[in-house]
């Protein structure tokens, strides 16, 4: 069967492949735009597999929301330049708008739904990484259904925040998660904070003191460790924190002047908690000198 322009063009339209894959899909199956379809399907999946152990730690942070309904997206890549690339930036915005659509729980979950365009967002993946060359990965995601106002910020594509927010306005949530993705608070409020990490930082505390402070009156100790300990569970809570968009207040201070209470938040980073291989060229070099 003759491989015309006008069939490399719906099969490029229907998988969004590249122009010379697709004749090349189409030659391998006699011109059967179906069984090509699936023959790229395949041949995508085999590359995203064998790409698949390759480190991803960049990316972006993507965020579809809807009112009250918000998610965040973690979508890794092997390279900054990759991030930047038109066809993932394309992919990464189709998958926070699936996530969001489809109500999805999990990131496997997420996976298997239909993006807008037909094919799942796994498939959608393969195909990328076969067109950019690198290993893609969706990671993680963060999302808040609720009746209370959701407050949501990314900071150039690497860091995204979603709050919880119960009273206030769009406004003062959205300056929480301003303040979220700057600040990183390890914990909403005092009450979050773990008796373990109290108890941990009354040890180093107390272990810091001198002989002399150490042998004052038991209730005066008392005083001066339970001040230390408030002050370091204030910089490790959001509440406690003085808030980014006004410095002379804490966030606690500034959420009842604005009438809310803040629930709890969520915030994701690009690669964090992935190990990055750091590639030292000059100790390569000088051992295949040495050979």
């Amino acid at each position: 069967m003759e491989i015309t322009a006008s069939l490399v063009k719906d099969l490029r339209e229907r998988t969004g492949a590249g122009m010379m894959e697709c004749k090349k899909a189409l030659t391998e199956n006699n011109g059967d735009i179906d069984a090509a379809a699936e023959w790229l399907r395949k041949q995508g999946l085999a590359k995203a597999d064998k790409k698949a152990s390759r480190v991803a730690a960049e990316g972006c942070i993507v965020l579809a929301q809807d009112g009250g309904k918000a998610v965040l997206v973690e979508i890794n890549s092997e390279t900054d330049f990759v991030a930047k690339d038109e066809n993932f930036v394309k992919f990464a915005d189709e998958v926070a708008k699936t996530a969001l659509r489809s109500g999805a729980a999990s990131v496997e979950a997420l996976k298997a739904e239909k993006t807008s365009h037909g094919p799942t967002v796994e498939e959608a993946r393969a195909w990328l990484v076969a067109k950019v060359g690198e290993n893609v990965q969706v990671r993680r995601m963060a999302r808040i259904d609720s009746a209370n106002t959701v407050g949501a910020y990314v900071h150039g594509n690497r860091i995204g925040v979603l709050v919880e927010v119960k009273g206030g306005d769009a406004d003062f949530a959205r300056g929480v998660a301003m303040h979220v993705a700057a600040m990183n608070p390890p914990y909403n409020k005092a009450a979050d904070v773990p008796v373990d990490f109290v108890a941990k930082e009354k040890e180093i505390e107390l272990a810091k003191m001198s002989e002399k402070d150490k042998a004052k009156p038991a209730e005066i100790l008392e005083k001066i460790i339970g001040g230390k300990i408030a002050k370091i569970v204030n910089e490790n809570t959001l509440y406690g924190q003085p808030f980014v968009l006004n410095t002379d207040q804490t966030v606690e201070a500034a959420a009842k002047a604005a009438g809310a209470d803040v629930l709890g938040f969520q915030r994701l980073a690009v690669g964090e908690g992935i190990e990055k291989v750091v590639e030292d060229y000059a100790a390569e070099v000088a051992k295949a000198m040495q050979v």
